[in-house]
């Protein structure tokens, strides 16, 4: 399935057939308000597939961590994957994982999360 591209003021979405891949600009931080846009996806592009949401994190950008109260909330969102070589994130994905309710893990790889994204779709 070729992937279909959503762009946003703060980034890009890749959705694919059971996760989605993000890709935030430089410099942006990610607000509670951003769900909105999630829970659109979630609730017509994935309807009640389960998926996994990647974030690919190429750029530099902040987190508001309080972000993961609502989207832990998408019942078919299944996990939460973290894709950075950067060092900081080695430290701030830990605390990120304390606010969210689902599998939630830091990959150094895209290939790595994706694989792991479609098992979780399987559980």
């Amino acid at each position: 399935m070729t992937p279909i591209t959503k762009n946003f003021d703060f980034g890009n979405l890749y959705l694919h057939e059971n996760y989605v891949i993000a890709v935030m600009h430089q410099g942006i931080t990610v607000l509670p308000e951003y769900n909105k846009y999630l829970v659109e996806i979630a609730d017509t592009f994935y309807k009640d597939t389960p998926f996994v949401y990647i974030t690919h994190r190429k750029h530099s950008y902040a987190v508001d961590p309080s972000v993961y109260f609502e989207t832990s909330k998408i019942e078919n969102l299944r996990a939460f994957a973290v894709v950075s070589q950067k060092e900081i994130d080695t430290r701030t994905v830990p605390v990120e994982k304390i606010f969210f309710k689902k599998p939630f893990q830091l990959f150094d790889d895209l290939e790595e999360a994706i694989a792991w994204a479609l098992e979780k779709v399987k559980e």
